[in-house]
């Protein structure tokens, strides 16, 4: 089968290879891929991997949509079923899978980071890792919501979840996460703000029905503040890192809480400990989602209450156009991969 692998790091280690099918072991699903998205981790693994167990060559991708080739031993699924991949392998049996958390797993594998990944022709995962899709189902936009929906959902209906009533800033809102966090903390409710810059994001943010800052014109906590008469935000989604960070703590209300899922930008911020402190503020990491999280997800996409935003498709073939066009500023929304 054709793959996209790593086999060296930087951009030279990244190739279409023919690499060979993998076993499917009774438990295990056989997936032909039709599509795929590109994600900030792959990145991360292309040029370091850093902190990450994994072995090269790799075949990359974190997520992905296709059909069902061969499920053995495994009730509720057949050949032809459309299905979406959770993007992690997870025990079932520890105590985070057990209380439904399985980003806690003890023993999680990221597919593209653990083990081998989705930008390939056919995929085998745990049949505990795939969800079934409805019947003539969108496998595309399916294909972009195991990392960066999953991780938005998370981050706006976790630890401290959005709803009415609340004013919710989301930093950079051009990205994949960011974007969907937007769409759902909008769905909730919530009174969105979102900082992003150019006039085609700002533009299509605005028809959205988001109020926006541009950051590159105005200061983004100032901003809040006056928008919200003085208040601030409750809830900062911020996905960008380092350069934000003191913007997102500025721009909280009293008792307010950021949440974080990226450090793109530096993973070493001030802490600004006194703000944090004196203000009540908290902090909250947050990566992926759990499996019921992620069903909830999927039936939110599925009646259109969160449509996709694609920035731009590429085949298979060219995965490092792909990654290319990921760290063009310009970009806006996933980037689609076609596989089948």
């Amino acid at each position: 089968m054709k793959a996209i692998v790593l086999s060296e790091r930087g951009r030279a280690g990244v190739a279409l290879r023919e690499m060979p099918r993998p076993d499917c072991p009774p438990g295990s699903v056989r997936v032909r891929m039709v599509a795929a998205s590109v994600n900030r981790v792959d990145l991360y693994m292309r040029d370091s991997g850093a902190g990450i167990t994994h072995s090269l060559p790799q075949i990359m991708g974190v997520d992905g949509a296709g059909t069902v080739i061969e499920a053995p031993g495994c009730p509720g699924l057949a050949p032809g079923d459309p299905v979406v991949l959770y993007p992690a392998e997870f025990c079932g049996t520890c105590r985070a899978c057990l209380a439904g958390n399985q980003p806690l797993c003890h023993t999680i594998r990221i597919l593209g980071e653990h083990r081998d990944g989705t930008f390939a022709e056919e995929v085998v995962v745990p049949a505990r890792s795939v969800v079934r899709l409805a019947p003539g189902a969108d496998l595309e936009a399916a294909a972009m919501l195991g990392v960066a929906g999953l991780t938005a959902w998370r981050m706006v209906f976790g630890k401290v979840a959005a709803g009415p009533g609340q004013v919710v800033l989301v930093q950079g809102a051009g990205g994949g996460v960011a974007q969907v966090a937007a769409e759902l903390a909008r769905m909730a409710g919530a009174r969105v703000i979102v900082t992003t810059t150019g006039e085609g994001k700002c533009g299509h943010f605005r028809a959205r029905g988001l109020e926006v800052i541009d950051y590159r014109a105005e200061d983004i906590a100032k901003t809040v503040l006056r928008l919200t008469d003085g208040e601030g935000a409750d809830l900062v989604i911020d996905t960008v890192g380092e350069k934000t960070w003191g913007a997102s703590l500025r721009s909280l209300t009293r008792g307010g809480a950021l949440v974080t899922c990226g450090a793109t930008t530096g993973a070493h911020p001030s802490a600004d400990i006194q703000r944090l402190f004196v203000r009540q503020l908290s902090v909250h990491g947050s990566t992926m989602g759990s499996m019921e999280e992620f069903r909830r997800l999927i039936r939110c996409s599925e009646s259109g209450a969160i449509p996709p935003l694609v920035d731009s498709t590429f085949p298979l073939a060219e995965v490092p156009a792909a990654f290319e066009r990921l760290e063009h500023p310009a970009r806006m929304g996933k980037i689609l991969i076609r596989i089948a």
